[in-house]
């Protein structure tokens, strides 16, 4: 009897092991199942995906922030009144990573890429899309701090930003008119505009209201911008105003790895334009013009 009870523990213990272990293999199995590619795209290509509710329903963005430098909630709510405004997402969920300092002076595109694959955790799944926002703590490779040309944010991928923080504090921190917030949400509204695809950037143009500025061979070619004075998505925006074009170009079409900088967000002309805006209206924040809103509706969104 006291055999037949020892084979029977033993029998049982066997089983629970390979239950264990088999639950853990399938754990392990579903996590390397995690599809990244479709967030992995270039700049532009979820647009409609964004937008429209054809394929996702919900938005989960993921706000990874270094120690010390997470956006304030004034900015998070106003981003996602914006997102509201203009897709057709109801659902837009926003969760928070604190991370620590990567310890770098400056950061390139590279290592902005490299920091995304080690810190992110979500992907697209079922009818939700997956948006990753980096919060730096560093600021971007070939700022001029003395000439004012410096990049606030910056998108790289169709899901995928950056926005340089402590460069962002730094530029609120030099006018009474404005604060964190109003510059934190003109950056996030201008680069996200990038992924909603303005301009000609995924979603195509109704009307031609795309900027033209001197490439890499001194030619004129679109930049993917608004010509539209007062729009948010305005040329001037990227480039810091017609003194700074020639500066920022190299920087703004860099590519490294195969990853290009679709926008790299300039802080003089933010700052300009936030004391014009304030100054006048009251309301620091641009807004997108009509011909971005055509393209915006008729790629499916609001």
């Amino acid at each position: 009897m006291n055999i037949f009870k020892n084979l029977l523990l033993v029998l049982l213990i066997a089983f629970t092991v390979s239950c264990s272990k088999s639950t853990s293999d399938s754990d392990n199995e579903d996590t390397s199942k995690v599809d990244k590619a479709a967030n992995l795209l270039a700049t532009g290509d979820s647009a409609n995906d964004i937008l429209s509710n054809d394929n996702f329903d919900k938005i989960l963005i993921e706000i990874a922030y270094v120690t010390g430098f997470k956006p304030t909630e004034s900015a998070m709510t106003q981003f996602t009144d914006y997102l509201k405004e203009h897709t057709f997402k109801d659902e837009i969920e926003l969760i928070y990573k604190e991370l620590s300092s990567p310890v770098e002076d400056e950061l390139t595109l590279q290592e902005i890429a490299d920091l995304e694959t080690k810190n992110r955790t979500i992907y697209n799944s079922g009818s939700t899309l997956a948006i990753y926002i980096y919060f730096a703590d560093a600021p971007a490779e070939g700022d001029d701090i003395e000439d004012g040309l410096v990049t606030l944010g910056a998108v790289y991928r169709n899901t995928s930003m950056i926005i340089h923080e402590v460069t962002v504090k730094d530029l609120s921190s030099r006018s009474i008119l404005i604060n964190d917030a109003d510059v934190e949400t003109t950056t996030l509204n201008h680069e996200f505009g990038h992924l909603f695809g303005l301009v000609d950037l995924g979603s195509d143009m109704v009307n031609d209201h795309e900027s033209q500025s001197e490439n890499s061979d001194g030619e004129l070619a679109g930049d993917n911008h608004c010509n539209q004075n007062g729009c948010l998505m305005h040329a001037e925006l990227q480039f810091g105003g017609s003194t700074g074009k020639s500066t920022l170009i190299s920087s703004i079409a860099q590519y490294e790895d195969g990853i290009k900088a679709g926008c790299a967000l300039s802080g003089n002309t933010v700052l300009a334009l936030l004391q014009n805006t304030t100054s006048k209206t009251n309301a620091a924040i641009a807004g997108l013009d009509p011909e971005c809103i055509l393209d915006i509706r008729a790629n499916g969104g609001r």
